[in-house]
């Protein structure tokens, strides 16, 4: 059984200094809304409910992190998923906007349990702006960046390998990128996903 299929929720946070102090590794998932980022997350833990999408695009203001408990220690989480705001939906106050990205560009700057970032990306929308403006945080940090492209299931093989493509190419200030089509529906990169969130997690162990 993968390690995130143990995942639980842990806690909420408004703001940065709600967090508790770093410590072990975090892994952070990232996207637009209505890129599908609840429901990959879901599909990775193998949990219906754990991630929760609002019904409003956009109404989701919270950093809920997840932990994932050691198998030996189980009151000690071994590492966490870190569920980040989804970001720049239109209908979203301007002033509202401004403050999730401090949320968000602050988290990446500075986190020092920060081990790599999960982005999602709608395959039949490609990167957008909000994206490009999400990776000039990213970028700096140095941090590894996985794109899952969401909804793939929506394009046949050869699109996809297209659009997977294309992605790395509006992605190339990311010197450590993998993408990979992924559908939660469809199960697609399902394996090849889990697998490098858990290097990223446990990188002894993946060795």
């Amino acid at each position: 059984m993968s390690i995130l299929h143990r995942a639980h929720f842990t806690t909420s946070a408004a703001r940065l200094d709600q967090l508790p102090p770093p410590g072990a590794p975090e892994v952070c998932f990232v996207g637009r809304s209505n890129a599908g980022k609840s429901s990959a997350i879901n599909v990775l833990t193998q949990q219906r409910r754990l991630a929760f999408s609002s019904k409003t695009p956009g109404r989701t203001r919270l950093i809920n992190m997840f932990g994932l408990p050691d198998p030996l220690e189980p009151e000690r989480d071994l590492g966490f998923l870190v569920d980040l705001p989804g970001y720049g939906y239109a209908s979203v106050a301007r002033e509202d906007r401004s403050q999730w990205a401090q949320v968000l560009g602050g988290y990446l700057r500075n986190r020092s349990s920060l081990a790599g970032v999960v982005l999602l990306v709608d395959i039949r929308r490609g990167v957008t702006d909000l994206d490009r403006n999400l990776i000039d945080w990213i970028a700096p940090s140095g941090k590894p960046v996985l794109a899952l492209l969401t909804k793939a299931d929506k394009f046949p093989y050869g699109q996809r390998i297209k659009a997977q493509f294309a992605v790395k190419k509006e992605l190339a200030a990311i010197g450590a990128l993998h993408t990979v089509p992924f559908s939660s529906t469809h199960r697609l990169g399902l394996d090849e996903a889990t697998a490098h969130i858990e290097g990223w997690l446990m990188p002894q162990v993946a060795a």
